[in-house]
């Protein structure tokens, strides 16, 4: 029961993945537990190949990147999105919501909240010769709290708690008892905001996150697995078109800070992996692949995107999102639109089928949808625009 379980952790971590990987080249995915904590939680951020790091600040910003909070344009929102999901593999009972929002506070400081939770619909579980075991409905959730300041009208800071919850399995099965795992992690994050006074200029961040704790499902101590900590780095321009009309174009660059899986079978090698403190594996994640320094820059995931603006009421986008073929896979265009009316905003995106057959990625055809609640006035701080 327990291979049936690290089998469907795989599985959901690279559920995005295109089989067709050349035979050539070695497979070797960084795998980690509760993998929704990787995916793009927000149909704005969605429409542009998950690009989220040194956009502009919105309701759903405490999911990217804290620290550009206090450069929000609005003092108070909230966020709602409902993603379906792998819907192309005919799942009708899979889906994410996540809510976030945020408040502005005296002294460009402000707090901010999300929550994911994602319902896997009904598993049925068997043991090796295929019997029947048991139906279970696994889900997971996390909740996380933040507080970000502006240390002048160019750098803001941010860091934010967050609990994980992952349910996965339950009861006595063939003898192991399971349980549902509990984590606790946290975010730092940094925001440049280069925007002039008339909007065009640069914005950066950089985001360590979901740095924390092991998550078990069983009471062997043996049975920890890493949670998703990533380093994330991203820039990006804002250009003035002209009155009416602005455009945003950047890129991130993401990287697990989790050990990859050693190609041995070596029982000492497995066991230096499993056992690593979790400190000592954001650091040796930097040169820790069997393949070497070049199988370390296969690590790296890049997200490419753009936005239009017109009159702050209309926004048009799209984006690209590359992984390497032996690392995942994951590799799709995105197109997104959005609309504010007053104090209401709506994002919607879509991921552009790709692949034929067996080779057909099986996000195709994901769509997002997102609710924008403005709760204040404008805020009188620098915005990024």
């Amino acid at each position: 029961m327990r291979q049936l379980l690290h089998g469907f952790l795989l599985l959901i971590t690279i559920s995005l993945s295109i089989t067709g990987v050349a035979q050539t080249q070695r497979i070797n995915v960084v795998t980690t537990a509760v993998p929704m904590l990787k995916i793009s939680p927000d149909a704005r951020a969605g429409g542009m190949g998950d690009l989220g790091i040194a956009t502009s600040a919105d309701a759903n910003a405490s999911f990217w990147n804290q620290a550009k909070i206090p450069f929000a344009k609005e003092k108070s929102t909230i966020g709602l999105t409902y993603t379906p999901w792998l819907k192309d593999l005919g799942l009708n009972d899979v889906f994410i919501v996540t809510a976030a929002g945020y408040h502005q506070l005296a002294d460009n400081q402000a707090i901010s909240g999300s929550l994911r939770y994602f319902n896997l619909g009904s598993i049925q579980f068997t043991d090796f010769s295929g019997n029947n075991l048991q139906q279970f409905r696994p889900r997971e959730w996390s909740f996380d709290a933040g507080y970000s300041r502006g240390l002048s009208d160019k750098i803001g800071v941010g860091v934010a708690l967050r609990f994980i919850y992952s349910n996965l399995a339950s009861g006595n099965i063939t003898g192991v008892t399971y349980k549902p795992g509990t984590a606790v992690a946290g975010d730092i994050s940094l925001f440049y905001n280069g925007v002039k006074e008339k909007g065009n200029g640069i914005t950066a961040g950089i985001v360590m996150s979901n740095l924390g704790t092991k998550i078990a499902y069983t009471n062997d101590a043996r049975g920890r697995d890493y949670i998703p900590a990533n380093l994330g780095i991203g820039a990006m321009y804002h250009a003035i078109l002209d009155e009416t009309s602005k455009l945003s174009f950047g890129v991130d660059v993401n990287k697990l800070l989790v050990p990859t899986p050693p190609q041995s079978t070596d029982a000492s090698a497995l066991n230096n992996y499993r056992n690593k403190s979790v400190v000592s594996s954001w650091f040796s994640s930097f040169g820790d692949a069997p393949g070497g320094f070049n199988e370390e820059l296969r690590e790296f995931q890049i997200s490419v995107g753009a936005e239009y603006n017109y009159n702050d009421l209309f926004f048009a986008r799209a984006g690209y999102f590359y992984e390497a073929q032996t690392k995942g896979n994951r590799r799709f265009f995105s197109v997104g639109a959005g609309v504010n009316y007053n104090k209401l905003g709506f994002n919607f995106s879509y991921l552009v089928p790709t692949g034929q057959g067996i080779n057909r990625n099986p996000l195709s055809n994901t769509t997002r949808f997102s609710l924008l609640f403005n709760l204040g006035r404008e805020a009188t701080s620098t915005n990024v625009e």
